[in-house]
This record gives C-alpha cells, sequence and structure tokens, in this order.
C-alpha cells in the first residue's frame, strides 16, 4: 500500500470551486481499481500555537494499493479531464508519495 498526500495552493479565493469539482470526481477516483480512500482536507481552525494555516491551500490524501494503481489514477480520462477544469486555479502542487515505515 502506499499513502499519496498532495498539496494544492490555489489562487486566490479560488478553493471552494476547486473543491466543487474535486467533490464531483470522487465517486469516479473511489471506484478505481486499488484505490483504498481518496478525500480531500482543509486547514482546522485551532487555537493550537503550532499550527500552520493556509486558507489558499487544499491537501489531498489518498491510498493506493500499488504505484500501478495510482499511475492508472492519474491517467485516467477522468482525472485528465478534471485537471483541465481545474488547472488556471493551481499555482503549485507537491505530490508525496510515501510507504508505510
Amino acid at each position: 500500500m502506499i499513502h499519496v498526500i498532495a498539496q494544492i495552493d490555489l489562487t486566490p479565493n479560488s478553493r471552494h470551486k476547486f473543491l466543487g469539482e474535486f467533490n464531483q470526481i470522487i465517486p469516479e477516483v473511489i471506484a478505481e481499481a486499488g484505490c483504498i480512500e481518496y478525500g480531500a482536507a482543509v486547514d482546522a481552525s485551532t487555537d493550537l500555537d503550532r499550527q500552520h494555516r493556509n486558507e489558499s491551500r487544499v491537501t489531498i490524501i489518498e491510498k493506493w494499493e500499488t504505484v500501478e494503481h495510482l499511475k492508472a489514477h492519474l491517467t485516467a480520462p477522468h482525472m485528465l479531464s478534471y485537471r483541465e477544469r481545474v488547472g488556471e486555479m493551481i499555482v503549485n502542487a507537491q505530490l508525496n508519495i510515501l510507504e508505510p515505515a
């Protein structure tokens, strides 16, 4: 199993629209072979001093059975279409692919 953490930095005031597009593809992604978990998260509002908050960032948390499943996901037709719809909203994206320690 692999874990994927994607940090997506967005243009100002585009997070709501981005999440709308993201939430539309969740059922298709969950139905993909090898998908264990797929969802988005944003910084929580807390009073913890050490917390870093970024209103323009969305973190996507994924789990896949194998890297091959992730590769198939990245080239799936619904993902290619999704990337076209959200591309102009994204300033930067960082992809971390992790394995259990």
